[in-house]
């Protein structure tokens, strides 16, 4: 029987950048994926990538800001290994805030976006009365990307399995020996769970992720639609460099299910044309659901567990695109026993007593 040796459960956004990770190590890396690959919560995602401390919880802030840097040389990489174009946009953010919180966000200038100025930069936007300040933040396209990764980490001699789901983790003498699935069983001395939404589904180890419904849409057809991303309390605005404009997003408990509501895609529409009234020229090219996979401190967990040889990485909730190159470097030197410059004990399973 073919063996590896690191076995990654999941095949979106942060499974497949780890894949390559280890690979690149030299290490035989199989990716188990349940249904097609990148085709959940990271093809659901907006690609924001907010870098912002007061919408990042601080154990998180150095990952978040690491990881951010990182983004022009990943996918710069990806785009030559892969052949493939990823929409990685830096045209920066228009944030609404209320007005006290519109000094207190490292990066913005002590000059807020007076309504002259915001009328220049966003000629379409409706709000211009609001406070509202700038980020220099990037965008990337998050379906774009995983095609990206996805070729990438095959390219590298990544092995793929996908339709196959994991049922269980397989343990000999306290360590892992691979996992059984639904087809078949594979073998390898470690195993990396990132499942998302489902890593809790693979037993032994309960591992207590959720996930968190998000309905999107998108728009296309709008002659001057909005060139920034735009951020409101109500709602946001991610324009694709093809025409597309996302709008997003709602923060749901609803289980696994990714049905979308009429009447919250109509509101979260209509929310968008107040912001942008030119939305209104458009037309609805889809509507969508993702589930995010949530923990139960808002954190993601990293590292290993009691079971030597088993690892997680997932809990990313809303920030899985934005931490993927970073969970990829530190995961990889976890596995690989190698140093990190960062101190991820913070994400431990074992504050989980996993």
């Amino acid at each position: 029987m073919k063996t590896w040796d690191v076995i990654i459960v999941g095949g979106g956004i942060v499974g497949l950048s780890l894949s390559i990770a280890v690979r690149k190590r030299g290490t035989r890396v199989l990716v188990v994926e349940r249904g097609e690959p990148g085709r959940e919560a990271s093809h659901a995602a907006a690609g924001m990538l907010v870098d912002c401390a007061a919408e990042t919880p601080a154990a998180l802030q150095p990952l978040a800001s690491a990881s951010a840097r990182m983004y022009p040389e990943f996918v710069h990489e990806l785009q030559n290994e892969s052949g493939m174009h990823v929409d990685l946009r830096d045209d920066g953010t228009i944030l609404f805030s209320p007005p006290e919180h519109v000094y207190e966000r490292p990066g913005f200038s002590a000059a807020s976006l007076l309504p002259a100025a915001l009328s220049e930069l966003e000629p379409g936007l409706e709000a211009r009365n609001r406070p509202a300040s700038y980020l220099r933040e990037r965008s990337v396209d998050p379906r774009a990307l995983v095609a990206a990764v996805l070729e990438a980490a095959k390219h590298r001699g990544v092995d793929i399995a996908s339709g196959t789901e994991v049922s269980t983790l397989l343990v000999a003498n306290d360590r892992v020996a691979g996992i059984t699935t639904d087809k078949t069983s594979y073998a390898a001395p470690v195993v990396v769970n990132c499942a998302g939404a489902w890593a809790g589904q693979l037993a032994p180890l309960n591992i207590p992720t959720r996930p968190v419904k998000g309905q999107m849409l998108a728009v296309v057809g709008v002659a001057h639609g909005p060139r920034h991303v735009i951020r409101a309390p109500e709602v946001y605005l991610v324009p694709r460099s093809d025409g597309r404009i996302l709008v997003g997003a709602t923060v749901e408990e609803a289980g696994f299910d990714k049905r979308t509501d009429a009447a919250t895609i109509h509101g979260l529409h209509q929310a968008a044309i107040q912001l942008v009234p030119a939305l209104r020229e458009g037309r609805m090219l889809e509507a969508w659901a993702g589930l995010r996979p949530g923990s139960p401190d808002e954190l993601p967990i990293l590292g290993a567990t009691r079971i030597e040889g088993y690892f997680v990485a997932s809990g990313h909730f809303r920030d899985g695109i934005l931490l993927a190159p970073i969970t990829a470097q530190v995961m990889s030197q976890a596995i690989t026993g190698q140093p990190s410059a960062y101190d991820i004990s913070a994400f431990s399973p074992a504050r989980f007593q996993l």
